[in-house]
């Protein structure tokens, strides 16, 4: 009985690809943005929008009138007629309620789009949109929401990154024209996460190919491309690659994490009275080195061409890298990272400085927290960029991803290492800082220090911890085997009296008082988030239900959790699920549904429990599977990955 119900339950599920959308008003506050510090600009390109039209200054013109290609697809797809789309768009607007707002949930799907590849997540990539009456209705037990489309060629979602970001753009660098188009490319794939603007009317979208170092920007409202850049390439072993970006507080700038690089880099947003974005370009001179010897040997660039609705993307470079930037010392006198020969000072443990989610605060900082330990605190709208604090990785342990403000303090987790050593690690540990304790000169080494929220006792001594255990956790990823821990993702409720943080290997979820940091708990595993794993299929969490069936060694109801948001009345969250094949982290991100998890919370924010998941598929991805370290050596079809899941207000 059991094994029919979940077969007909993964049966109703649409096998990719499928198409939809609609699309529906924003109704956003809009914040002033000012101008950042751009002085001494010199040797630019651009490329500026307008309605349909692109004038580049000085190297070259586009149109703006070439339509996407029909791309590596061998499938049916449904058309909208041109002629009537704009009618079907608007006819299908839903009016936004004060007590229950529209929203959407953006699902970033790591999987790769093309098939016949021999590798995961390296070309192509899938973003998963459900509108929130679907959602509601989905949870009202009316069958699974629909996901929407970017394209008004296409009737049904997911929506393919290539369709998104037409394979035909053109590279563009600051002295004009590369020659290369984006399908001549590596690295275009991997869609790790996005993240929605302070003006809620634009996603950011983060490609996280090694090699790759992509970020688009797209529309929240048409769901169409409106600028593509890419990071610059260093001298270091993978060259380049970007594990997330964050907007600045006003939305005049996305600060980039080119983790492979160990380097910060900027992208300048101009934006119009009505937030509307006018231009976009790369500042060479907000790109700050994290490494040892950093070099750049290839420039950031950006892409021209027309998108999905035969508009003209922007972007432009402008600036101009700086030494001091790129050098290897902090104001101190300490190396950025461990290894320098410039320096006297004693080793800091920052051993190996990929810069993993720098968290941008209210206060104008960004708190760039390292791969192999250590913090170091910038200036992010100077130019150059300049560090403000710094910190050892005994004060400050690495690897971790997830960070939020809730007045003055801002709260940074500690997590096991995304490369192979982090396969017997296990790390849980949530930081506050205070965000008034910087200034435009620079604080002493760990000064202040930052006050450890909970640090869990069984944290193995890795990445600058010294107060737990010096033996490796050896017992791998397996649901309800394993007692590693892994701190990824962090949220607070929507009045900010807690914060929920992840554990993406336990399938668990600690809460905190923001004031006096007393712990909750809630599990994502049962059906009352209170029972753990039961052995009663009855009071198990609906992962069970919708766990990937194709492999008889595959432990179901696992269901991974990694980037979230939350819904603008704060009575979701909704988390990115993991699947059987992980694109990233495997050793610790192997999931049974992938998807989109629906959280509700309870008792005033202190607990919550999973009450659905939104299922997504993708078996046109037929790339073999790596080693998975610690869980199952998968062997069934389904290859989606959900990395991350945000809300964007409608």
């Amino acid at each position: 009985m059991k094994a029919a119900l979940l077969l007909l339950i993964i049966s109703t599920l649409t096998p990719f690809p499928f198409r939809g959308g609609v699309a529906h008003s924003v109704h956003a506050a809009i914040k002033p943005t000012g101008p950042l510090d751009n002085s001494g600009i010199s040797g630019t390109s651009s490329t500026s929008a307008t309605s349909g039209t692109s004038a580049t200054s000085g190297t070259s013109t586009t149109s703006g009138t070439s339509s996407a290609n029909e791309i590596h697809r061998g499938l049916k797809k449904s058309k909208i007629h041109k002629g009537s789309k704009n009618k079907k768009w608007k006819s299908s607007k839903t009016t936004k309620s004060q007590s229950s707002p529209s929203f959407e949930v953006w699902a970033s799907d790591q999987s790769n789009s093309v098939p016949g590849q021999q590798s995961l997540g390296v070309k192509g990539s899938l973003l998963w949109i459900f509108h929130s009456d679907g959602v509601k209705s989905q949870l009202a037990g009316n069958g699974d929401a629909a996901p929407l489309s970017c394209t008004p060629e296409n009737a049904n979602g997911p929506c393919d990154a290539f369709d998104v970001f037409p394979q035909d753009l053109a590279q563009v660098g600051a002295d004009g024209p590369t020659g290369k188009k984006l399908n001549d490319l590596q690295g275009f794939g991997r869609l790790h996460g996005m993240l929605v603007d302070p003006q809620n009317l634009y996603v950011n979208a983060n490609f996280f190919t090694p090699g790759g170092a992509y970020i688009g920007i797209i529309n929240v409202e048409t769901k169409e491309a409106v600028s593509l850049i890419r990071l610059s390439k260093f001298d270091t072993e993978k060259e380049r690659s970007v594990h997330m970006s964050f907007w600045l507080e006003d939305g005049s700038a996305i600060l980039c994490s080119n983790l492979h690089g160990k380097a910060i880099e900027r992208i300048n947003i101009g934006r119009g009275a009505s937030g509307k974005i006018t231009s976009v370009a790369f500042d060479r001179s907000g790109t700050f080195g994290l490494g040892t010897n950093n070099v750049v040997v290839e420039e950031g660039t950006f892409f021209q061409g027309s998108n999905a609705f035969g508009r003209p993307l922007m972007g432009s470079v402008v600036g101009e890298y700086s030494r001091a930037a790129l050098g290897d010392l902090t104001p101190n006198g300490y190396c950025k990272e461990d290894g320098c020969l410039s320096s006297s000072m004693p080793a800091t443990g920052r051993v190996n400085n990929v810069p993993i989610c720098p968290i941008p605060s209210k206060g104008d900082n960004l708190y760039v927290n390292n791969g192999g330990g250590g913090l170091l605190v910038l200036n992010p709208k100077a130019s150059p960029m300049n560090i403000i604090g710094e910190y050892d990785s005994k004060t400050f342990n690495g690897a971790g991803c997830g960070g939020i403000q809730v007045g003055q303090q801002v709260f940074m987790n500690a997590g096991v290492s995304a490369g192979a050593s982090g396969f017997n690690q296990s790390t849980l540990t949530v930081y506050s800082f205070d965000d008034r304790a910087y200034s435009n000169s620079f604080n002493p080494p760990n000064d202040p220090p930052p006050k450890i929220v909970f640090k869990d006792p069984t944290n193995t001594n890795t990445i600058g911890n010294v107060d737990g255990t010096d033996i490796p956790n050896n017992t791998g990823q397996l649901a309800g085997i394993t007692t590693r821990r892994d701190a990824h993702a962090m949220t607070d409720t929507v009045d900010q009296k807690h914060i929920h943080q992840f554990d993406r290997i336990r399938n668990v979820v600690e809460v905190f008082d923001v004031e006096t940091y007393k712990r909750f708990s809630y599990d994502l595993t049962s059906k009352n988030g209170r029972s753990g794993r039961p052995d009663d299929p009855n009071k198990a969490g609906p992962c069970l239900a919708k766990s990937v069936t194709d492999d008889p060694n595959l432990i179901p109801n696992d269901p991974s959790p990694d980037l979230l948001g939350k819904s603008p009345n704060g009575k979701y969250i909704f988390v990115g699920l993991r699947g059987p094949a992980p694109v990233s982290v495997a050793h610790s991100g192997q999931g049974s549904c992938p998807g989109v998890g629906v959280i509700e919370i309870s008792e005033d924010g202190k607990r919550g429990k999973l009450i659905d998941v939104i299922r997504t598929t993708n078996t046109i991805d037929t790339s073999p599977l790596p080693s998975i370290l610690g869980g199952v050596q998968y062997t069934g079809a389904e290859r989606s990955d959900v990395h991350s899941a945000i809300v964007v207000s409608r």
